[in-house]
């Protein structure tokens, strides 16, 4: 067997001249050929070589045939332009915002396709389009301005149980968090579930989306790492609130969580083919649009909207799962999400497609939910409409700190007393995490006052993280 085994010298001798295709071709023959004859198989991959179209859809060779086409010369794509000046846009809370945030929402505002744009007062440095950006386009959509996490949301559940529940029951609390959440790279069930959205026509649509279908049923009622939670905590509704439920105390359920690997590999593939279509200068590159006029716009246009309602059916699923567990009923939900593209209407006439990037949706009426970080209230609210602000907010406090600096700050045992001083528990998370991390939610709302209202308060008691 041994003078049987082809080597890269073999294929090089008959033609091969790509290492990668190589490497490829000798991975299919020891596979797939094990029991063929040496000439056996210099004959196969001899026909592979020089006629790849034949090979292309004949599987085990498309991967190989497909790199051995020659690839079509299509002429250079002219570099876009930016305005010398940007569109209009307003920044919230400026005193607490980065010069750095504020700079990549000013190259935004200059792309040819811009119309308006705001930034939030929890806004920080991003890729592309800063987070905390709220920026409205014309017929076309952004995948970075949207980003990686399609629809990542807030979910707050309201449950039939006086907030005293936490401290009786608070062993039975921490098993089902332990036992019934999922979080990051090992964030994947053991067998796949089931649900609505698994079956939308859309996973057949494209071989992307084909592919992304299995993962995205094992992923199904799991969250993200870094920043996502499930988190047990009290709410308080006041006496002047307008919500249904009247005023007093409950526990309550509220989690952060997105689209996991369904919308991190959307983002990525159309975020290349808007690159290679709409290439942009050097300081602008995030910023490559797709025109919602052109298949592949629309193609993301329909994967992020599918990437946005998993995102909810695994919120659904949690939610719906811990309540059983501990056998509690949900008297009343609230959820919203960012990181999304929303066609809404301009105020000229026609529409415009407004992206919020790290920011809440915030027309008249609606309601949505700002947290702060694991140590200090977060806040039920509703949408003032306000026109400024393309009826945005903030979606939460903001870093202060990058990922780095903050586990370059504090210990895990600072970690620790500071959150055994606010009475908070907390499973998993890291020093990345950390409450000094984030900035002051107050201030963050004080500067909002005129793009919501506050209509409950939500305290943080049990935190589940990643790294637990």
């Amino acid at each position: 067997m041994g003078s049987n085994k082809l080597h890269g010298k073999d294929l090089r001798k008959i033609g091969y001249r790509s290492p990668k295709i190589i490497s490829l071709a000798l991975d299919v023959i020891r596979r797939h050929y094990k029991f063929h004859s040496r000439q056996e198989r210099l004959e196969i991959l001899h026909y592979v070589l020089t006629d790849p179209e034949s090979y292309q859809l004949k599987a085990p060779w498309e991967a190989v045939a497909k790199r051995l086409i020659p690839a079509e010369e299509s002429p250079k794509v002219p570099e876009q332009k930016l305005e010398t000046e940007p569109a209009p846009y307003r920044v919230y809370g400026r005193k607490g915002i980065s010069r750095q945030a504020i700079e990549q929402l000013e190259i935004a505002m200059r792309l040819p396709v811009a119309r308006k744009g705001a930034l939030m007062p929890d806004g920080h440095p991003g890729y592309g389009l800063p987070i905390g950006g709220v920026l409205a386009t014309e017929n076309a959509v952004i995948p970075y301005a949207v980003g990686l996490d399609i629809g990542c949301r807030m979910s707050l559940s309201v449950l039939d149980a006086p907030p005293s529940y936490l401290t009786r029951y608070r062993h039975a609390v921490k098993t089902s968090l332990k036992q019934h959440t999922f979080f990051g790279q090992k964030g994947i069930q053991v067998e796949a579930q089931e649900a609505e959205v698994l079956d939308r026509p859309e996973f057949r649509e494209t071989e992307l989306l084909r592919k992304l279908q299995p993962k995205a049923a094992r992923q199904l009622g799991t969250s993200g790492s870094g920043n996502h939670f499930v988190e047990f905590g009290t709410l308080h509704i006041g006496a002047n609130s307008t919500w249904d439920l009247p005023a007093g105390e409950y526990l309550a359920l509220l989690s952060h969580s997105g689209s996991r690997g369904l919308g991190a590999t959307v983002a990525g593939y159309y975020t290349q083919l808007a690159m290679a279509s709409c290439p942009l200068p050097k300081a602008a590159k995030n910023l490559a649009w797709l025109s919602l006029s052109c298949e592949a716009g629309q193609e993301y246009w329909r994967a992020m909207h599918l990437a946005g309602d998993f995102a909810k059916a695994c919120h659904d699923h949690i939610h719906r799962k811990l309540a059983a567990v501990l056998g509690l009923k949900t008297l009343a939900t609230v959820e919203n999400h960012h990181n999304f593209a929303w066609e809404e209407p301009n105020p000229e006439g026609g529409s415009w497609i407004v992206h919020r990037k790290g920011a809440t949706p915030a027309a008249t009426g609606v309601w949505g939910i700002i947290p702060a970080s694991m140590s200090a209230p977060g806040y039920v609210v509703r949408g003032k409409g306000q026109a400024e602000a393309l009826h945005s907010a903030a979606h939460g406090a903001g870093r202060k700190m990058s990922r780095s600096k903050a586990k370059n700050s504090f210990t895990g045992s600072e970690m620790k007393k500071m959150l055994a001083h606010t009475g908070v528990t907390l499973m998993g998370g890291g020093t990345d995490e950390a409450p000094l991390a984030y900035k002051d939610l107050e201030e963050v709302m004080a500067s909002q006052q005129d793009l919501v209202s506050i209509e409950g308060t939500f305290y943080p008691k049990i935190v589940r993280m990643d790294k637990a």
